[in-house]
């Protein structure tokens, strides 16, 4: 049965806007009028809306996703108790309609149980809004509708987006002071070399003394930055373009990639960041029931790293030619030894989907903690290189200062 948006008076001349469902919009209307409302708008509720399937280039820049990633899990959440308490699923979307603030997420979830009462699988109706359910979370919901173990798979699949949150959070965090701190430090630097050193400078370029081999030489990068300062700017923003349509091309952001793990420090987090990413999203799946060759490929699509992804691709080759998970993701060593260890551990105890589980958790701790070490040693680097510069500029504005004193003494 189709869902209908509606608006609607009241017999106290308000307004009302909601959702119901009705073979037809003729329909729709009579039930409006049965509640003593006149109808002012019936529109019909299909998986081709804005939020529906296939957006288009204009929806994606001006109008955002229904679900963010905060909300997708608290609604994962909500929806697992639902339908743990042993409500059917359709009047667990009812209810999760009728509790949504936002009219969005409210004709969502309409559209959701109108399929489902169509007599769609949940799973085939969450695949119709590609944009707010990714084709993993389709793929775990249909293997918990398969299994009979809706309501778990909700609770692990609610796990594990607050977990992939949580890690993708600190991480930001562990940033967001440094970047903080970088940005501050380059604008003052660039107000101080642009205007103040020409000003207070230019009052002893006039004069016959020579001026000091350090203001000479923030002199000259004063007057780089004045005079060249928008086209090295301009110059920044075309490599920038050029290195991002670069990295469109597969081969190129595959040895990009390859070279970014080599890299001391920021290579181990990313290796560690998208490894966790990798073995949660593969025990969850395997967990779930769904195969493992299956269960691999989508795992592999996770990754964002691409180096890393041809070789996740690589072991979904092996291990369907018959090698052991664990023997194919150690055939490199660019995931961590870790995961093959807790993978062969898996594999040797028939406890795969846990230890797999197991392994993501250790790998985002080591993650965070490497962050956030990281994060420590480069709040105090930044303050000591900041206070540096400066004080080379003010010694670049003060001898010339401390010079012309000692000459009138």
């Amino acid at each position: 049965m189709p869902a209908f948006s509606f608006e609607a008076l009241d017999g106290e001349g308000h307004v009302r806007r909601g959702t119901l469902e009705a073979d037809t919009a003729r329909a729709a209307r009579g039930l409006l009028r049965a509640q003593s409302l006149v109808p002012l708008e019936v529109q019909t509720l299909a998986a081709g809306d804005a939020t529906g399937a296939a957006p288009t280039l204009a929806e994606r820049l001006l109008t955002r996703p229904v679900f963010n990633a905060t909300r997708l899990a608290i609604w994962t959440r909500q929806l697992a108790g639902l339908v743990g308490a042993g409500l059917p699923l359709e009047r667990a979307l009812t209810a999760l309609a009728d509790e949504a603030d936002d009219e969005r997420q409210r004709h969502l979830v309409a559209a959701l149980r109108a399929e489902v009462n169509a007599g769609s699988t949940f799973a085939r109706a969450l695949a119709r809004f590609p944009r707010e359910f990714s084709p993993i979370y389709c793929a775990v919901i249909g293997a918990g509708e398969a299994s009979g173990g809706l309501a778990l798979v909700l609770e692990r699949l609610a796990d594990d987006l607050e977990e992939r949150q949580q890690l993708r959070a600190r991480l930001v965090g562990a940033a967001l002071y440094p970047a903080i701190v970088t940005v501050v430090a380059i604008a003052i630097v660039l107000f101080l070399v642009g205007y103040v050193v020409p000003q207070v400078a230019s009052v002893f370029v006039g004069s016959k003394r020579a001026l000091p081999l350090l203001t000479v030489v923030m002199l000259g990068i004063s007057d780089f930055v004045r005079h060249y300062g928008w086209t090295l700017l301009g110059a920044l923003v075309v490599i920038a373009a050029g290195a991002r349509l670069a990295l469109t091309n597969a081969t190129f952001r595959q040895k990009f990639d390859g070279v970014w793990l080599r890299l001391p420090v920021i290579g181990r987090l990313a290796r560690g960041y998208n490894a966790a990413r990798f073995a949660g999203t593969l025990g969850m799946l395997a967990g779930a029931g769904v195969p493992i060759l299956k269960a691999l490929q989508a795992a592999a699509e996770t990754l964002s790293n691409h180096a890393l992804r041809a070789v996740a691709l690589a072991a979904l080759v092996l291990v369907r030619e018959g090698a052991p998970l664990a023997s194919a993701l150690a055939r490199t060593r660019r995931f961590p030894s870790l995961l093959a260890m807790f993978a062969r551990l898996g594999e040797q105890t028939g406890q795969l989907p846990a230890m797999l589980e197991r392994a993501a958790r250790q790998l985002g701790n080591e993650v965070q903690r490497r962050a956030l070490q990281l994060a420590t040693v480069l709040e105090p680097l930044l303050i000591v290189t900041m206070g540096l510069v400066v004080m080379l500029i003010v010694l670049a504005v003060l001898q010339p200062i401390i010079e012309l004193n000692q000459f009138v003494r």
